[in-house]
């Protein structure tokens, strides 16, 4: 498991406004919000803060590529879901933990919900994220603020009522007019009891900060599941796949269908051989596509676009793990492995 041992503690924050905005300074503006959302029957609101621990789980939903990934990583504190501009990035119900005061927040990043193509891995993903919006103590919707499309609209739908749900409108900063967005904000209003409407960007810290002010007071007062310094439940060789993945969407673009995935042929680990040197990670994997043009793509003129994905993911990896790490990567071609159930299982999909 990835632990936070260089990660700087922060200290508990404030519970913040109902309304929580950049905006302080536009009064006018900010007592509008205020003012719709008090103008909609909302459910209860939890009790005060106690003494004690608090725990639970948060749901982070959304379409694809709307910046959960981007986010969970903002509110963990470190990298624990790939990310990239390529729609689908994330393919498994991810868990990152953030410990801070007496709280500890258990984050699930999901596959975006998808509507687009029908076949056997995105059942799988689809799946994934309706399993993991039924049991949470939190849902974060993230939007792109100003914006509600179909797909928007269709995970909406897999929302039940009976769980307390923040409207997150992710990329606030690109909207330049703020007055725009009350109207907007109706409209959500109205399409879900939303129990609070923020606002932010999840490359802003501060409001990253505020945001986990205020899921603070909707997790239940309990033990906590996890250590204080661990930072996701995923192992890490979960993590050397993902981020082979991530390295080539990022270095293919959209050249290389969606489909293509990555399976770790082997893991090992090494201790250190002298005092002061870092342990060893030795690991193989093969990057799967469903055609031999896709093939050449991925190695590249010479092999040197291979080589890149190799050198970019040992280089993060390293960070990561602060370990050494020896890789070597292979791609092989499997048409049509994502209609295929039974292979889509093989490849590590529920």
């Amino acid at each position: 498991m990835t632990s936070k041992k260089n990660t700087k503690k922060v200290a508990p924050h404030a519970d913040s406004p109902r309304a929580s905005t950049e905006i302080d300074q536009q009064p006018d503006l900010d007592s509008m919000l205020e003012g719709l959302l008090k103008s909609t029957p909302k459910m209860a609101q939890p009790g005060a803060q106690a003494d004690g621990q608090r725990c639970g789980l948060v749901a982070i939903v959304g379409k694809p590529n709307v910046g959960k990934s981007t986010l969970l990583n903002a509110l963990v504190g470190q990298k624990v879901s790939i990310t990239s501009r390529k729609a689908q990035t994330t393919r498994h119900r991810i868990t990152g933990m953030h410990t801070r005061g007496g709280t500890q927040y258990v984050f699930v990043d999901t596959p975006g919900f998808q509507t687009l193509h029908a076949n056997a891995l995105n059942k799988s993903l689809n799946k994934t994220v309706q399993g993991a919006v039924a049991d949470v103590d939190l849902i974060l919707f993230v939007v792109e603020a100003g914006s509600f499309t179909p797909a928007d609209a269709r995970v909406l739908s897999l929302l039940g009522k009976d769980i307390p749900t923040l409207l997150i409108a992710n990329k606030f900063d690109n909207i330049h007019r703020r007055g725009d967005i009350a109207p907007w904000l109706q409209t959500m209003q109205e399409k879900h009891n939303f129990s609070e409407f923020v606002p932010m960007s999840a490359t802003n810290a501060k409001d990253v900060e505020r945001l986990l002010g205020i899921c603070e007071k909707y997790l239940p007062e309990q033990a906590w599941w996890y250590a204080e310094d661990e930072l996701t439940d995923r192992s890490e060789k979960f993590l050397a796949s993902e981020l082979v993945r991530e390295k080539l969407f990022r270095l293919t673009g959209d050249e290389l269908p969606y489909t293509s995935t990555v399976v770790i042929d082997s893991f090992a680990e090494e201790p250190p051989q002298k005092k002061g040197q870092k342990r060893l990670l030795r690991i193989a994997a093969t990057i799967v596509v469903e055609r031999d043009t896709h093939k050449a793509m991925v190695i590249g003129d010479k092999g040197e676009r291979i080589k890149r994905i190799g050198m970019e993911t040992r280089v993060e990896l390293e960070k990561l793990a602060n370990a050494k790490v020896f890789l070597e990567l292979w791609v092989k071609v499997r048409s049509g492995w994502a209609d295929d159930a039974a292979r889509v299982r093989s490849f590590g999909y529920e």
